[in-house]
């Protein structure tokens, strides 16, 4: 897979653009302290990496007093690298974060407050979701680049072969697809009619959340502060898993991701092993590659909806980059520098900005009007279109001080579910309880 990310909102409109033609957040190279060099980290795949290394001799070659020195790690060690490094002045310069990351780092003091004038920039022409994400408390912290989101992938090959003429619109449609994708052999499953994830937090939390959402439910109260999983809904959403399982329509073993976010369920998606999976629009480079001609074969739509839901709703999440808060004054300058320069529209290709060809390398949506407006054509693509769609009915994942606990202890028992320890009202009684717990601690 070329990028590994988990990847991670409502009413999305993809509005207006950031405007920093000429804009220099860190001032004059002379203001940026002669030759400085910062560190970019990131959990990007090679392809993409390289482009981010082109990109910075680009900016180097235009102001010469800096030099960005990317560092790549994968996606399941990005955090924990950041943390343990990022609290030195030698530690990455700027680090490309999950939104759900944020908060905390601001707490612990971690992410620099964004100059003024990039502060302004990201304020007035970023969606308000993406302003409110790469925000604490009113004060901006990052600059938003890509959105992802959750849509049904499926082979219409294997549709076609089950007499089945397209993806299922609703929960009831799922299992009968299901059913009808599903092959066996001596007790083996040879074939899923859909596949889940396991072993990657999003990869697991994400799809059932998504389901949950289109079935009119949420992961957290209102506010943030507490688990809505008690709720009917996200019963309902746990009981499909136990169908699936129980109806032998899901196969645990074909489910397992690995620490760069790939693993046996893309491999067997691509495989035709999987004949449904629900999966974020910046897997599409991986697919292709793993799939060759047969990517053909691949289509996306809308979520299920559910019993009591009124529409299809998917779990959207975006990423942001951030400045380390312990790098010296020099560094965090040019940091923000090259940041709004790579953001801007001169950067790229055809007035894209160079951080939306490297997103859009991976099948990602760039935030930035201008760059959706530039690649209305790339994006308008059999299987981003979807994608794009449904930004408007999209539920943002909750940006909150204890949200990746809240979503590892979900997590467990969206697995316990999946490999049968466990039954749909014990595993969302246990993850409502432990999720209040992992809120409870992280506010004391």
């Amino acid at each position: 897979m070329k990028k590994t990310t988990l990847g991670t909102a409502a009413g999305l409109g993809l509005a207006t653009l950031l405007a920093v033609t000429g804009c220099s957040a860190g001032g004059s190279n002379d203001e940026a302290g002669g030759d400085t060099t910062v560190t970019f980290l990131t959990h990007w795949g090679p392809d993409q990496v390289t482009m981010l290394e082109d990109a910075a001799a680009a900016f180097t070659k235009e102001n010469p007093d800096v030099t960005v020195d990317v560092q790549a790690v994968p996606f399941g060690n990005l955090l924990s690298t950041l943390r343990t490094q990022g609290a030195s002045a030698d530690g990455p310069t700027i680090t490309g974060i999950y939104d759900l990351w944020l908060p905390e780092l601001v707490r612990d003091g971690l992410a620099d407050a964004a100059p003024d004038d990039v502060a302004t920039e990201v304020t007035d022409n970023w969606p308000s979701s993406l302003v409110d994400a790469a925000s604490s408390e009113g004060t901006v912290y990052g600059v938003p680049n890509e959105v992802d989101l959750y849509q049904l992938n499926y082979n219409t090959a294997l549709f076609a072969e089950a007499g089945i003429d397209g993806p299922p619109a609703t929960w009831d449609e799922l299992l009968d697809d299901a059913a009808k994708l599903t092959k066996s052999e001596g007790g083996t499953t040879t074939q899923q009619g859909i596949g889940f994830i396991t072993g990657w937090g999003s990869g697991a939390v994400h799809p059932f959340l998504s389901l949950l959402a289109s079935n009119g439910g949420t992961f957290l109260n209102e506010d943030g502060t507490a688990s809505a999983l008690g709720d009917d809904a996200a019963l309902e959403t746990a009981e499909l898993y136990q169908k699936l399982v129980d109806d032998k329509l899901t196969d645990p073993s074909k489910s397992t991701a690995n620490a760069n976010t790939t693993g046996p369920y893309l491999d067997n998606f691509a495989g035709g092993k999987t004949a449904m999976i629900i999966m974020a629009n910046w897997w599409e480079s991986a697919i292709k590659d793993a799939m060759g001609d047969d990517y053909k074969n691949v289509a996306t739509a809308p979520i299920p909806v559910g019993p009591n839901g009124t529409e299809s709703s998917s779990i959207s999440y975006s990423w942001m980059t951030t400045v380390n808060a312990k790098a010296d004054d020099d560094k965090r300058d040019a940091a923000w520098k090259f940041l709004s320069w790579l953001n801007g529209p001169d950067s790229g290709e055809a007035g894209s900005s160079a951080m939306a060809d490297i997103l859009l390398s991976m099948g990602i949506l760039p935030s930035r009007n201008s760059d959706i407006e530039v690649n209305a054509a790339a994006l308008e693509t059999p299987f981003l279109a979807s994608y794009v769609s449904a930004l408007e009915t999209a539920t943002p994942f909750p940006t909150v001080i204890g949200g990746q606990a809240a979503a590892d202890a979900l997590q467990k028992q969206i697995e316990s579910l999946l490999n049968g320890q466990t039954d749909a009202a014990g595993a969302m009684k246990t993850a409502s309880d432990e999720v209040d717990s992992a809120l409870e601690r992280a506010q004391k």
